[in-house]
C-alpha cells in the first residue's frame, strides 16, 4: 500500500521545494480560495453533516462553517505581519550584530481530522498550514464518510493536488502505509488519545515533529455562590451540543452540595427549552455517529442512576440527553471520558474533595469553573492542570481567535487557532547578522588573562 501513495506525495514534496508556496500573495490568494469553495460546496457540507452526525444546518454553519470563516478572515488580516522577520534585541556579548527570527514553511505537513466536528477538524489546522507556507496532505475521519467524501471532492475541484491533497479511507491502514514510505515534516492529529499515542511513537521513529488534540475527562465545578440557572443553561449547550460528542464538552458536574439539587433541575428545564420535552424531533439535537458509538453509551445508561432522559432507540442511534447523579467515583461513567449525551453530577462538600476527584483524571483538555468568588477562581485556575476552559461558561474560549487552543499531558501536546496555528505551521529560523568592521580580538583564542572580560561579557 506503501507505494499508492509515495508518488503523489514526493509530487507535494517537489511542488513545495519549487518555493511557490512561500510569498504572502501565494497564500492569500489560496486563503481566498479555500473560502470561495468552502461557501461554493456550503449546501453539500451541510448535507453531509446531516447525513453523518445528524446536525441541522444551523449547527453546522456555527460549530463547523462560519467558525472556518472567521478564522480565515482573521488570518487574512494578520498574515502579512506574521511573516514578516522579526528583530529582537541583540545582547551586549553579541553587539554590534543584529538579531532575525524568520518564519520558514515546514514543508509537506499530514493533518488528521476526527468525526465529531468532520469539518471544521480538517480546516481550522488547513488554515494554519496554509498561512504558514506548507504543502498539506488531508485526512479526514473515516467515520463520518459523506463529509470526507465531499471534502475529497471540494479540493479536486477547486486546488492542485501538489499542493492540498486528501486521502480518504481506514486511518489505521491509510497513516501507517503514508509514514511508512514518506517522511512528513509535521503531523496534526485531532483524536482518541490511545490513536494519538500510536501517532505519536510511529512519529517519533522518523523525528517528525507532531501536534496532538485529543481529550479526557473535562470537568465543570459549580460552586454555591454561581448563578445557578445561567450556569445550568451553559453546561447543557456545552454538552449537549452535537449530541455530546465534543472533546471540550463538560463530561461531569462537581455541584457544592447546597446547589446540586437546583442545578439538576435547572439543567432539565434547559434540556426542555433548548430541544423540547421530545429532542428525538428537534431539529436542534443530533445523533451517534456510529452504531459502536451507540452501544457503548447505551451500556453507560443501562449502568447508571439515570434522574433525567436517556431514553435511546437503536435503528435511528438517537440517545436522548441524560442526567445522572453518581455517588460513587468509580461509577462506569467516571472511568473514561464519555464523548456523548450523558452527563454525570456528583455533589462535594469541600474544595479538597472535589480536586481530589479531578486528579483522578489527569489533565483534561478543558475545565469549566461557575462562581462569582474571585478567590474561588484563583484557587481552581492554580490548582487544577488544563488545556484551556472557561469561567461562567463552556466551550467559547475555543471561538477565540487570541486564546491559543490546546490540551496539556494526556490531553494534548502544542496548540492552534489564529497567530498560535501560524507559529505551529512554521519553524522560528533564527539568524545573527554580524558586521566585519568590527572583529574584537577578545572574542579568538588564546584567551589566557581574559577571564575579566569573559565575566563581563557573559554576566
Amino acid at each position: 500500500m506503501e507505494d499508492q501513495f509515495y508518488p503523489a506525495l514526493i509530487k507535494q514534496r517537489t511542488f513545495f521545494e519549487t518555493g511557490n508556496t512561500r510569498s504572502f500573495q501565494f497564500r492569500k490568494n489560496q486563503l481566498l480560495a479555500l473560502k470561495h469553495a468552502i461557501r461554493q460546496f456550503e449546501p453539500r457540507i451541510f448535507d453531509a453533516l446531516k447525513n453523518d452526525l445528524g446536525k441541522s444546518k444551523e449547527e453546522s454553519f456555527a460549530s463547523e462553517v462560519g467558525i472556518v470563516y472567521a478564522e480565515i478572515n482573521f488570518v487574512l488580516k494578520h498574515l502579512k505581519k506574521w511573516m514578516q522577520p522579526e528583530r529582537v534585541q541583540t545582547n551586549l556579548l553579541n553587539f554590534p550584530s543584529s538579531a532575525i527570527i524568520y518564519k520558514d514553511p515546514l514543508g509537506v505537513v499530514c493533518i488528521i481530522g476526527a468525526w465529531n466536528y468532520p469539518f471544521n477538524l480538517v480546516m481550522m489546522p488547513l488554515i494554519g498550514s496554509i498561512a504558514g507556507g506548507n504543502c498539506s496532505l488531508l485526512k479526514p475521519s473515516e467515520f463520518a464518510p459523506a463529509t470526507a467524501s465531499v471534502i475529497k471532492e471540494m479540493f479536486k475541484a477547486h486546488f492542485n493536488p501538489e499542493y492540498i491533497n486528501v486521502v480518504t479511507g481506514a486511518g489505521h491502514e491509510v497513516i501507517p502505509a503514508m509514514m511508512n514510505s514518506f517522511r512528513f515534516d509535521h503531523i496534526f492529529y485531532t483524536g482518541s488519545t490511545s490513536t494519538g499515542k500510536k501517532i505519536y511513537e510511529a512519529a517519533a521513529k522518523q523525528l517528525i515533529p507532531v501536534t496532538l488534540e485529543m481529550g479526557g475527562k473535562s470537568p465543570a465545578v459549580v460552586d454555591q455562590t454561581a448563578n445557578i440557572k445561567v450556569a445550568a443553561k451553559r453546561i447543557v449547550l456545552g454538552k449537549f451540543i452535537n449530541a455530546g460528542q465534543t472533546c471540550v464538552a463538560p463530561d461531569y458536574v462537581l455541584a457544592e452540595r447546597s446547589v446540586k439539587s437546583e442545578l439538576i433541575v435547572q439543567m432539565k428545564k434547559a434540556i426542555e427549552e433548548f430541544y423540547s420535552n421530545d429532542p428525538e424531533k428537534s431539529e436542534d439535537y443530533g445523533r451517534m455517529v456510529n452504531t459502536e458509538q451507540f452501544e457503548r453509551l447505551k451500556d453507560y445508561i443501562d449502568q447508571s442512576e439515570v434522574v433525567f432522559g436517556g431514553d435511546y432507540d437503536p435503528e435511528k442511534l438517537y440517545i436522548s440527553p441524560a442526567i445522572a447523579v453518581i455517588t460513587n467515583t468509580s461509577a462506569i461513567t467516571m472511568k473514561e471520558e464519555i464523548f456523548g449525551p450523558i452527563l454525570p453530577v456528583i455533589a462535594f462538600d469541600d474544595k479538597a474533595d472535589a480536586l481530589n476527584i479531578i486528579r483522578q483524571h489527569k489533565d483534561p483538555l478543558a475545565f469549566y469553573l461557575f462562581t462569582n468568588n474571585r478567590e474561588c477562581e484563583t484557587f481552581w485556575i492554580e490548582s487544577v492542570r488544563f488545556g484551556g476552559g472557561c469561567i461562567n461558561n463552556t466551550l467559547w474560549h475555543l471561538s477565540h481567535n487570541r486564546l491559543p487552543f490546546g490540551g496539556i499531558g494526556a490531553s494534548g501536546i502544542g496548540n492552534y487557532h489564529g497567530r498560535y496555528s501560524f507559529d505551529t505551521f512554521t519553524h522560528a529560523k533564527s539568524v545573527l547578522r554580524s558586521p566585519t568592521w568590527f572583529d574584537p580580538k577578545i572574542k579568538y583564542p588564546p584567551l589566557k588573562g581574559k577571564m575579566k572580560w569573559l565575566r563581563f561579557f557573559f554576566r
